[in-house]
């Protein structure tokens, strides 16, 4: 019988993904990875996911229902070293970053691989909701998007070819509300209609500003707002809190604002009250993982998402040395320093991803 360890969240993903493994057989571990540092904000974040000690509870309770083992590993040191401290660092330089992406390569794969040796195990398997395919041509495993509408493959484009060789994905193709019927009626989970997730497990009430000045403990670099012929136009309240193409929370200029650039040298905020002024039809990008393909021939046709809820768009990428440059078909709104950026090809299957410059 083949050992599989599965990431437990507490949420109904990975718990209903914990029932299709036992189902076809496998033997099945839980593991819970408890990843923050601070009670009160672990009583403050309980509610959001994978961070509080209601998903522990949650994962033990899951694993008691279905009869298998459950164990919680302390990853709070190294989540805060390849999560929360790039994540600090890279807002403090301007750009936005996606902490759940360095989540899933360095904690949920690297970290967990390792415990899955020392308990002789097979695999490790996720509630994500993608799939993994071999490439016919080259013959590299890679990930394709799925067709459920939760499709998470964005988040996964990082993982070696090692990882993915001994990684399974229970839930794949199947809807949401399929996922939640099987919790519900085949396992009988109080954890069936526990809400998703949300934004950044780590950052309670989604206010990264007031994250980041708490695990700073000092205030964000605050300075002026100022159009584009760089006249002041007022005073921001630190550029941790905003982020390229930003419409909300700027204040009152009379006409709506965009937020154009951030400039962490001198902690001014360009804005624009042209929306057409923070569209760009071309980007590069940075730590490249090539997931399923080698050199990148010129001019090679892709479809390209830029943050998690972009819908692919059709590009062309070159590479030169370490660094893609993609160049659209047309323009794409709010293209961000920091956020991922993940190539598929027509089939939907990851070609390559990196960070965008």
């Amino acid at each position: 019988m083949k050992k599989v360890i599965i990431a437990l969240s507490g949420g109904v993903d990975s718990s209903t993904a914990a029932y299709l493994l036992q189902q076809q057989g496998y033997d099945v571990i839980g593991i819970t990875m408890s990843i923050w540092q601070n009670e009160d904000i672990d009583d403050i974040a309980a509610n959001s996911g994978c961070c509080g000690q209601t998903a522990v509870e949650d994962a033990r309770y899951v694993c008691h229902q279905l009869g298998i083992p459950h164990y919680v590993l302390n990853f709070r040191d190294i989540f805060r070293q390849k999560v929360i401290d790039p994540f600090v660092r890279e807002y403090l330089a301007g750009h936005t970053p996606n902490p759940c992406i360095a989540c899933n390569r360095y904690i949920k794969w690297e970290h967990l691989f390792a415990k899955a040796k020392a308990l002789d195990a097979d695999y490790i398997a996720t509630g994500h909701y993608a799939k993994i395919v071999r490439h016919e041509e080259t013959g590299l495993y890679t990930i394709q998007a799925s067709s459920s509408t939760k499709d998470q493959s964005y988040a996964l484009y990082n993982l070696s070819q090692d990882a993915l060789s001994r990684t399974l994905f229970p839930i794949a193709d199947l809807p949401k509300d399929e996922v939640r019927k099987i919790a519900y009626e085949k396992i009988g989970l109080r954890v069936a209609y526990k809400p998703d997730s949300q934004e950044i497990c780590f950052v309670p009430y989604r206010n990264h500003g007031a994250f980041l000045e708490e695990y700073l403990e000092k205030s964000l670099p605050k300075g002026n707002f100022i159009d584009e012929g760089d006249n002041v136009l007022g005073k921001h309240n630190g550029i941790g809190r905003y982020t390229i193409g930003q419409r909300k929370g700027l204040g009152g200029f009379g006409v709506p604002m965009f937020v154009k650039s951030i400039n962490p040298e001198t902690a001014e905020i360009t804005l624009t009250p042209n929306e057409n002024n923070i569209f760009a039809n071309a980007m590069t990008v940075s730590d490249i993982n090539h997931m399923s393909h080698g050199a990148i021939p010129e001019n090679m046709p892709v479809y390209a998402k830029i943050r998690y809820a972009h819908r692919p768009a059709e590009a062309t990428i070159i590479q030169n040395n370490d660094i893609i440059t993609a160049t659209f078909k047309i323009p794409q709104r709010a293209i961000t320093s920091g956020q991922s950026a993940v190539f598929y090809d027509e089939k939907s299957r990851i070609i390559c991803g990196g960070i965008i410059n």
